[in-house]
């Protein structure tokens, strides 16, 4: 019912988590990610304990194929799950379970996995796979979500469409990125919308809020104001 893509950029150090589904809100039950340490995403009758229990797993040393295998031992349902994740070493692993819904499996590449179930046919992992691996033109964010459209292309959720979700995260205890579409007759395409008012409104000021290199973020009222005259400006140069 969902499928996903679990990247690392060793450039950035930035871990991400791109989903679609045909359900409701994706972004709340799928992604788990943790700063310099993996991402997961958590699927197919989604187990949230799970994604929390492979990062702290991958946190303490272990691989990812360990740390899945660690996390789903003491899940009694493991048969209906379908996770994935990588870790910094770009390393990745997948579990599908026997009682997943067709089509559903799994491909791996170089720093990135791509898993989904009840899906229309294989190609949709495959064309998101192939998207992500050869467009590292793009930016990260937009990287994912070409591949992710590339899915769709070849039919995606055999049920339909619904809900979609990127999470990317570089430094900071929480997202750069963190946007979802819970309901919407076209939430790819309604994602990329927002990633592209995420560029414009969002991402200028990345680096005047809190962070770990400067806990207290821009402070300066005056600076802040004058932030905010400049981008006014250019937001109307922009219509």
């Amino acid at each position: 019912m969902t499928w996903s893509i679990v990247a690392h950029d060793p450039p950035t150090g930035a871990f991400a988590v791109a989903v679609t589904t045909c359900n409701l809100a994706v972004g709340a039950a799928c992604p788990f990610i943790r700063t310099g340490v993996g991402a997961v995403s958590t699927q197919s009758m989604s187990n949230r304990y799970l994604g929390p229990a492979v990062l702290e797993a991958l946190a303490r040393g272990l691989s990812p194929r360990l740390a899945l295998d660690s996390a789903l031992a003491g899940d009694e349902g493991r048969g209906l799950r379908q996770i994935h994740v990588v870790d910094a070493a770009g390393r990745v692993a997948a579990h599908t379970g026997d009682n997943c819904v067709e089509w559903c499996g799994s491909i791996a590449g170089s720093g990135f996995s791509v898993a989904g179930n009840m899906l229309a046919n294989g190609r949709v992992i495959a064309a998101t796979a192939e998207v992500f691996a050869t467009r590292g033109d793009l930016p990260f964010a937009e990287r994912l979500m070409a591949a992710l459209h590339a899915g769709q292309a070849e039919g995606g959720d055999k049920r339909g469409r619904q809900s979609a979700a990127l999470m990317i995260t570089t430094t900071e205890d929480f997202p750069d990125i963190n946007l979802r579409v819970d309901d919407h007759a076209d939430p790819l395409v309604e994602l990329s919308r927002l990633l592209a008012l995420w560029r414009v409104q969002a991402e200028p000021t990345q680096h005047t809020r809190p962070s770990r290199a400067n806990p207290a973020g821009l402070i300066d009222l005056d600076a802040i104001e004058a932030g905010w005259r400049a981008r006014g400006a250019d937001l109307r140069l922009r219509r």
